[in-house]
This record gives structure tokens, C-alpha cells and sequence, in this order.
């Protein structure tokens, strides 16, 4: 899953020269043909594809140099994960994870205006399913990797290409590796490409600021249902399942759940109140220096871009209930999403529903997500994303933030590995379609992706 939040800031235009030090043509070139092929794979759900994807990549990783040892196809059930170390000396510390996933949602051919599964070039975009979320970042993440072992480089400390296969579903091979593959993947942090990123600005194109992401919601999806007898139409009762339903439905909708807050969320509005006009903008800034300002956080509230930023949501999403136009209905259920704060369980949120829907109505949890807890704020990544972001884009304001969506990067930072959204891209807030149709990456941003992560590692990997 990936989404920019545009933070508000309308404003926050750097004064840049444009991009620079750009990428060795020859790697360019290199990256554009890793880009196409796993573009051309289609690694969404029940194709089978992911592990065909895995071992593509392993193979360039084997002609790059990296030894056998190095590199792990992990299958778990239809799908897999690509493990690969690159070997550093050690001085450095324990391992930087890296971390990205192959597969993508469904794309139906019918639907789009391009083949989904063939990379096309076109008026200054790559368009194709996965161009932006997130087949593009493995692509640079492999290519930078080939770069650097090409160079002789030797990092400081290990460095671990996790490519995970099943992040836009179940998030089982993340949990798989976790689990039970915890020599492959044990890091002192990780670097998320699936979170974090830069905005341009919508009328300008210049870049607007960079997001840097330290910490993600849970999803949690729940069923409200309610049972009855039922019985003939003519002979109506009180007892409605569907208005028993309803009424369940609008206490949810008047709950608000408690404010929330950690260092990211605050950052992130700090930053954004500068550059954000009106009350809105206000209430940002108030709401950064004293959370507890009640004023502040309903403004919020009404505010859909901000309003996950501030507390655990939980939203109807589907309906369905009664079995004929003639009969009382037996059953109403309705489905709701829950986007869970962190440092809130998923268990208080069921209990929270369940207290305001009242006896009469079953809540089942359909999921059970990893609520992780934000990580620590860590000056060393923030200076080198720092470096990395200002090598393409100088100046662009680094901004912290906490995403209201969810990614496998909670089940890292849960079981003790933080984890950072460090994404190179950079892109308009209109102009992203991931999960949607025709969805598309800037043919620039995708090229400097190539300093951007070649900077970052060398800077967190650097000789010592």
C-alpha cells in the first residue's frame, strides 16, 4: 500500500535548481530493463507469479556477483520472499534491512488504457500496474545493489534486500520471515521504500517537500451483525434486524475516539501549519505545541487528510442483509473499517464498538493486524535521508510523519526492528493511482531514485 499525504502544505516550495548528479547513463539503462521485466510479471493474487518475479531477481543478483549463500527465494504458499545480503565488514554495526514487496493489486486489462503489465513511456510517466507501488523502488533498490558491487563497495555493516510477496493481502510472508527466518532478516533497522516519499507541487511541479515515515496504522476489518426470527412482512415487529442495524451503525458514527499523538504525528504537524493557510492551519499549529488542545483536534477532525493523524477511525464500508423483498429479515450485517492508532490494541478498539452497539449485536473481528509501536526518531537516518533527498532535490524541507494506512513494515517494527518509510520517489498528490487505474510514476523521479538510494547507502553504510 502506497499514499502520499500532501500534510496541508500548500506551500513548503524549496527554492531549487532542479535535479542533479544524475545516474551513470549504463545504470540508467540497467534499471529501465529491470523496471520493464518485473513490470511484466503479473504478481497479484492467485497467479502464482510472485515466486516466478523472486527467482528473475535472484538470477541478477547472481550475475552481479552475490554468492549463492547471499540469496534466499523463501516460498510460503503460492507466493515467496527474496532474501539477499549484501556483506559488509562489520564496523558498522548489525544489519539495514531493505524493504519493498513484489506483488500488486489486480489490474484488468479491459479497465485500463495500456496493457497494466507492459511498461510504457509516455508524456513524461511510466504507466504500468506496480510503477509506482512499489515495483519501481525494486527495481532501483536491485539496481543500486548491482551498482555498488560492480564498485567493489564494501559497506560497514550487512545490507538485506527483503522483497516480500504478499503486502496488498495477507502480509504472511513478512510474518513468515519474522517468524522463522530471523537469521535472514535480523537488522538493527529497516528502510521501508512502501512508505514515506516527496510531493510535487500541483502547480508548479517543484518539489514541495519530503515525508520521512516512522510510524502506520492498523487495519482492522469488523462485522456488525444482528439475528432475528425473521417471519412474513405482513406482520411487521420491532425487533427489525436492518433497524436494529441502523441504529448500531449511527452510534458508531457519532463516536469519536480518543486523540492520539507520538513524535511523528506532532513533527508532521508542526511542519505542515506553516504552510497551511486559515484555521486549518491554526489548528495544525496548536495541536503540535499542546495535543490536549480539544478546540484544535475537532478542527482536525473535520479535516479527511488529517483526522488519522490525530485518532483511531473506524468507518462502514458494506452492507448486506434480509433474503427476500417479502420477509422479515433473519440478519443485517454491516462491515466496518478500522484504522488503529498506535499504542492502541485491536482488542480495545472491538471492545469500544461493542460497548456502543449494545448486546444484541455480534462484533467479530475479521483480522487480527500487527499494531506496532511508533520508532524512535533516529538522528542518523534522518541525516542521511537528509543528504540523499537534498542530492536530487536541494533544500526540499525533510518532514516527519506517521501514515494512516498500513504496510509490512509495522510487522518488522513490532517484532523490534524499527522501521523508516524512505521511499525516492517523488510525485504530484493528483497523480497518484496505485490500486487504481492507469497508474503511473514520473519518468524523473524514477531516475533519481538511482542517486537518491545511492546516496543513502553509502551514507548509512559508508567505510568506517
Amino acid at each position: 500500500m502506497r499514499s502520499l499525504l500532501a500534510l496541508g502544505a500548500a506551500g513548503l516550495v524549496a527554492v531549487v535548481g532542479g535535479a542533479h548528479a544524475d545516474a551513470p547513463p549504463a545504470l540508467r539503462i540497467q534499471a529501465l530493463d529491470i523496471f520493464r521485466s518485473v513490470i511484466a510479471y503479473k504478481t497479484s493474487v492467485g497467479l502464482h507469479q510472485v515466486p516466478v518475479m523472486a527467482e528473475y531477481l535472484a538470477g541478477k543478483f547472481r550475475a552481479g556477483g552475490f554468492a549463492d549463500d547471499d540469496i534466499h527465494v523463501v516460498p510460503y504458499e503460492e507466493t515467496a520472499s527474496l532474501v539477499v545480503r549484501y556483506r559488509g565488514n562489520g564496523k558498522g554495526g548489525k544489519p539495514i534491512l531493505l524493504l519493498a514487496h513484489m506483488d500488486v493489486v489486480t489490474a484488468n486489462r479491459e479497465d485500463w488504457e495500456r496493457d497494466p503489465y507492459t511498461l510504457i513511456e509516455e508524456n513524461g510517466y511510466f504507466f504500468g500496474r506496480g510503477s509506482y507501488d512499489i515495483k519501481g523502488e525494486i527495481a532501483l533498490l536491485t539496481a543500486t545493489f548491482l551498482r555498488l558491487k560492480a564498485e567493489r563497495f564494501v559497506p560497514s555493516r550487512d545490507l538485506i534486500i527483503v522483497f516480500t510477496g504478499d503486502e496488498e493481502t495477507e502480509q504472511a510472508t513478512a510474518q513468515d520471515l519474522v517468524d522463522k527466518h530471523r537469521d535472514l532478516i535480523d537488522a538493527e533497522f529497516a528502510l521501508n521504500g512502501d512508505g514515506g516519499g516527496g510531493a510535487f507541487d500541483e502547480k508548479t511541479g517543484a518539489p514541495q517537500l519530503y515525508t520521512m515515515q516512522g510510524a502506520e496504522k492498523a487495519s482492522v476489518t469488523l462485522e456488525l451483525t444482528v439475528h432475528n426470527p425473521g417471519g412474513h412482512s405482513s406482520r411487521p415487529r420491532s425487533d427489525n434486524a436492518i433497524y436494529e442495524l441502523a441504529d448500531a451503525l449511527k452510534a458508531v458514527q457519532a463516536y469519536r475516539f480518543p486523540v492520539m499523538w507520538n513524535d511523528w504525528t506532532l513533527g508532521g504537524f508542526k511542519a505542515a501549519a506553516a504552510a497551511t493557510p486559515g484555521e486549518l492551519g491554526e489548528a495544525m499549529a496548536r495541536f503540535a505545541a499542546n495535543p490536549n488542545d480539544t478546540a484544535a483536534a475537532d478542527v482536525l477532525y473535520n479535516s479527511p487528510q488529517d483526522v488519522g493523524r490525530t485518532r483511531t477511525t473506524c468507518i462502514a464500508t458494506m452492507l448486506k442483509g434480509g433474503h427476500a423483498t417479502n420477509a422479515l429479515p433473519q440478519s443485517a450485517t454491516a462491515t466496518i473499517n478500522c484504522r488503529v492508532f498506535p499504542g492502541m490494541s485491536v482488542d480495545a478498539v472491538k471492545g469500544t464498538l461493542q460497548r456502543l452497539v449494545g448486546d444484541k449485536v455480534e462484533v467479530q473481528a475479521l483480522n487480527n493486524p500487527t499494531v506496532a509501536k511508533p520508532s524512535p526518531i533516529r538522528a542518523d537516518v534522518m541525516a542521511a535521508v537528509t543528504k540523499a533527498v537534498h542530492g536530487i532535490y536541494p533544500g526540499t524541507p525533510i518532514v516527519p510523519d506517521m501514515v494512516p494506512y498500513a504496510t509490512d513494515g509495522a510487522i518488522f517494527s513490532y517484532a523490534g526492528i524499527p522501521t523508516y518509510g524512505v521511499s525516492s520517489t517523488f510525485i504530484k498528490e493528483s497523480e497518484i493511482f496505485s490500486h487504481g487505474l492507469n497508474e503511473r510514476l514520473p519518468v524523473n523521479s524514477f531516475y533519481n531514485g538511482l542517486t537518491y538510494y545511492y546516496v543513502l547507502l553509502k551514507e548509512l553504510a559508508g567505510r568506517r
